[in-house]
């Protein structure tokens, strides 16, 4: 019995570390939605409110990053912008790696070394994504060379 403890205790953090790397590219716009929600409920608009100003605010974070990754030039802009989706991510990296490795090792200092890892392996997957949500800019400069 308790190696089915073990095998799902893997399962469920593979499961978790899947999760995290799938959707590494929303936790800037998940972090927007939610203070935004909190904001709305904070203020009187109710639970369906806030609910719905959240989605609102999180769905145009995540579509003014990819227009702003889209029209922009310069490749040190996209860099920042991208940089502004990468941040917070690497940050929920630290987070839950160092969650799942204080129950695994008792040494703080290679608690934070293997947190550090995480987030920089989390950084690096959304950095990767981020990049791949808009295509790549296209030969065309406008409607005349059509």
């Amino acid at each position: 019995m308790i190696i089915f403890a073990m095998l799902g205790s893997l399962a469920a953090i593979g499961v978790l570390c899947w999760l995290l790397f799938t959707l590494t590219v929303f936790a800037l716009p998940a972090f927007i939605g939610v203070s935004a929600g909190i904001w709305a409920h904070q203020t009187g608009a109710g639970l369906v409110g806030a609910i719905v100003i959240g989605v609102a605010a999180a769905g145009i974070a995540l579509g003014v990053g990819q227009l702003l990754l889209a029209i922009l030039r310069p490749v040190w802009l996209k860099i920042l912008v991208a940089l502004a989706f990468v941040a917070p991510a690497a940050i929920a990296g630290f987070h839950a790696t160092h969650g799942i490795v204080k129950h695994t090792m008792p040494s703080e200092a290679w608690q934070l070394v293997f947190s550090v890892v995480g987030a920089i392996a989390v950084a690096v997957t959304a950095f990767i994504r981020v990049t791949s949500l808009t295509p790549p800019g296209s030969t065309s400069r406008g409607i005349a060379n059509a």
